[in-house]
C-alpha cells in the first residue's frame, strides 16, 4: 500500500483561501500541520465565568456524531497531548445533526470555551456532520477557521469538498446555509472498512453522478465489476473516489457560491431533495439521488436533449450496484410542491440540470408541467 497521500488542489475564489483535500491512510497526522498554531495574548486570566486559557495556546473543537464518540474523543485526546486546549462535542446522528437547534447547542459550547477566531473546529463523520461543522464555523465569529475528516464515501466525494454547508428546516434541506471553505480536507480511506454497506452503497451515487456530468472513465470503471465498486477492498476504490473529487474541485475553483458551473454538481438533486424531505430524511441521500438522476435522464430524454442509450445506461450502472430506480407514483404532487422552493428555482420557474450527451450538462428551465409528469412516470411505482 502506497503510504503516500493523493493531494488534490482546490483554488481559492471569490475571496477564499485554496485548501488541499488528501486521499489516503492514516491522515490524522496531518492535523495539527492544517491546524497551525495560533497566536493569543500571553495571559492566563480567565473572562467571567470561564476557563483560563494557557498562554499561546490554540482551542479545537472537534465535532463528530453519537456513532463516532470514541473516535472524536481518540482525535481530541491526540490533539490535548501536542498542546491544544482540545474540546469533543457530540452531535445526534445522520440529518438529525442539521438543526437550527443542534447548531445553537455547539454555538453555546463554544461561547462558553469563550472560542476565538484563532481557534479550529474539527468536523469528523458523514456528511450531516461535515454540513453541520462548516455552518457552525461559519457562523460563529462571522467565520473561523474549519477542517473537514470525512469517513463516508458520501462525504468524502461530496459534502466535504467545496465549502457548501447547512442546517435543514422544516420547509426543506440546506435552505439555510453558508459558503465556507475548509481549510484542508482529510480523506482516511482506512474508515471505510467499517462502514454498512449500504451506506458504501449510498455514497456510489455521487460518484456515479460525476461519471456521467464530467468524468465517463468513472462510469467505465463501474461497469467493469460492480460488485467489486460496492466495497471498500474494491480495486478501483481509491481511483473511484480520486476522479470524483477531481470533478468537485475543478467545478468549485471556478464557482463558489454556484453562481453558473456549480449547478451541475445538484444532477438528480432537485427531485432527490424533495424525496428526502418526503420521508423525513429516513431515506440515504444517495438512494434519493439515484432516483432523481434517474428521473433527471428521463427528463432530458423526453425533452430532445438526451440519447437513448445515455439515458439507459443511467438505470443499468445505477442498479448494478444495488441504487433504487423508483419511488412512490402517488407522491408527485408533493413532490412537485417541494421542488419549488428549491434553491435552483427562480421565481416560480423549476430549473433541473439534464445531459445534452454523457458529461454534458445543461439547464432546463421552466420545463413543460406535463412533460415533468411524464418524466414522473418513468421513475414511479
Amino acid at each position: 500500500m502506497n503510504d503516500t497521500p493523493t493531494r488534490i488542489q482546490v483554488a481559492g475564489t471569490a475571496g477564499t483561501a485554496p485548501y488541499e483535500v488528501l486521499v489516503g491512510h492514516q491522515l490524522l497526522g496531518e492535523l495539527p500541520a492544517l491546524i497551525g498554531r495560533g497566536s493569543h495574548p500571553s495571559s492566563t486570566t480567565a473572562p467571567s465565568g470561564g476557563a483560563a486559557r494557557r498562554s499561546g495556546v490554540q482551542r479545537v473543537a472537534v465535532l463528530h456524531p453519537e456513532a463516532l464518540s470514541a473516535t472524536g474523543e481518540a482525535v481530541r485526546a491526540d490533539l490535548a497531548e501536542q498542546g491544544y486546549e482540545a474540546i469533543a462535542i457530540q452531535l445526534p446522528n445522520a440529518e438529525e445533526a442539521k438543526s437550527a437547534e443542534v447548531a445553537a447547542y455547539c454555538w453555546s459550547v463554544l461561547g462558553q470555551t469563550h472560542f476565538t477566531r484563532s481557534d479550529v473546529i474539527v468536523g469528523i463523520g458523514g456528511g450531516a456532520t461535515t454540513d453541520l461543522a462548516g455552518f457552525v464555523a461559519a457562523t460563529w465569529l462571522r467565520g473561523v477557521r474549519w477542517i473537514a475528516v470525512p469517513t463516508t464515501v458520501l462525504a468524502m466525494v461530496d459534502a466535504a469538498v467545496g465549502g457548501k454547508t447547512g442546517i435543514n428546516t422544516a420547509e426543506g434541506k440546506n435552505l439555510v446555509g453558508a459558503f465556507h471553505p475548509p481549510a484542508g480536507v482529510l480523506c482516511d480511506l482506512a474508515c471505510l472498512a467499517t462502514l454498512p454497506v449500504n451506506d458504501y452503497v449510498s455514497g456510489l451515487a455521487e460518484i456515479i453522478k460525476a461519471g456521467f456530468i464530467a468524468d465517463p472513465v468513472i462510469l467505465d470503471l463501474i461497469e467493469a465489476d460492480p460488485q467489486a465498486a460496492r466495497t471498500p477492498e474494491g480495486p478501483h476504490t481509491a481511483e473511484l473516489i480520486e476522479r470524483s473529487i477531481r470533478v468537485k474541485a475543478e467545478v468549485v475553483s471556478q464557482d463558489l457560491k454556484e453562481s453558473g458551473l456549480r449547478e451541475i454538481l445538484n444532477y438528480g438533486h432537485t427531485l432527490a431533495h424533495a424525496i428526502e424531505k418526503n420521508e423525513r430524511y429516513s431515506w440515504r441521500h444517495g438512494a434519493a439521488v439515484s432516483v432523481g438522476m434517474v428521473f433527471a435522464a428521463e427528463l432530458g430524454r423526453l425533452a430532445g436533449r438526451l440519447d437513448d442509450a445515455t439515458a439507459d445506461r443511467h438505470r443499468a450502472v445505477l442498479s448494478s450496484v444495488g441504487l433504487p430506480l423508483t419511488y412512490k407514483g402517488d407522491q408527485w404532487p408533493r413532490l412537485l410542491d417541494t421542488m419549488k422552493v428549491d434553491k435552483k428555482s427562480r421565481g416560480d420557474r423549476l430549473r433541473f440540470i439534464v445531459l445534452d450527451g454523457l458529461a454534458k450538462p445543461t439547464v432546463l428551465e421552466g420545463p413543460d408541467p406535463a412533460l415533468l409528469v411524464a418524466a414522473y412516470g418513468e421513475v414511479a411505482k
